[in-house]
């Protein structure tokens, strides 16, 4: 009966992962700037995941990566659309293209001089069935963001809306935030903490929900390079234990010289 028991619980908690592990990030507010493009490879090791495949079918995340390709383009101060394809790379089975997602962001303009960055984006796609329970899924994600002199936070309550899997009919709840401080020009350290809380109208008990907690650093090394870094711990039974993760991104474009759009008229 324990056995049972056991293969339940590990379904279960495959079925509420936050992100998939594919893409682990806080978005900050800003954009992409317009005609500017940026290319990221999101590479996340799980150094010990779920060790079993769940009752419907889900291959394990013990010692797999998940190599992810973002390619982002900006086309106005306020808006950007990035595009995203998820790979997993595995023995026994566990190596394949995943799935696609697109997302466009739209962003207040600084021309409303908000003392906050916001952005909102809406995430659409879908991932192969042995990979994520939830295999077509809609997410909302408004982001907040704001500079504190060396102090940096930003808060993104995400939304997932599934259209097919386990969780069809449901609003999932997955609040992502980050803090981090500059020790200087190049070096930022901090932390990020990625939840997934289950339906909005009841969450599921702690247990059952998904808390993992990153050290994280950003490495400003050039205008045109993104990298940050980070190390995760699961705090839940239902959360893969440990995780590297590596955002490696590059700019193309920068520094392009070209007529800005007027911007959208003020909220009344």
């Amino acid at each position: 009966m324990k056995y049972w028991y056991l293969f339940f619980f590990l379904g279960f908690a495959s079925a509420v992962q936050a992100q998939d592990n594919y893409e682990i990030q806080v978005y900050g507010a800003e954009l992409v700037k317009p005609r500017e493009t940026i290319v990221e490879l999101h590479s996340n090791y799980t150094l010990n995941g779920f060790k079993q495949y769940s009752p419907d079918g889900m291959v394990p995340t013990q010692h797999v990566v998940h190599e992810t390709i973002e390619i982002t383009h900006g086309f106005t101060p306020w808006l950007e659309v990035g595009v995203y394809m998820f790979n997993s790379l595995g023995s026994d089975g566990r190596t394949a293209y995943v799935g696609s997602h697109v997302r466009p962001r739209i962003a207040a303009p600084l021309a409303w001089h908000w003392p906050v960055g916001v952005s909102f984006s809406a995430e659409y796609g879908f991932q192969k069935r042995m990979f994520a329970p939830n295999w077509e899924t809609l997410e909302l994600r408004p982001i907040v963001d704001k500079q504190f002199g060396k102090w940096y936070a930003a808060f993104n309550p995400t939304f997932t809306k599934t259209f097919q899997g386990p969780d069809q009919n449901r609003l999932i709840f997955s609040p992502n935030v980050k803090g981090s401080y500059e020790f200087n020009k190049t070096v930022a350290l901090g932390l990020e903490y990625y939840g997934s809380l289950g339906q909005v109208s009841q969450f599921e008990s702690y247990a059952h929900q998904q808390h993992q907690l990153f050290l994280a650093t950003d490495l400003n090394l050039a205008p045109q390079w993104e990298f940050n870094a980070g190390l995760g711990y699961g705090l839940t039974n239902a959360t893969e234990r440990l995780i590297f993760k590596v955002i490696l991104g590059r700019t193309f474009g920068a520094g392009s010289k070209v007529p800005q759009p007027s911007p959208l008229p003020k909220p009344q």
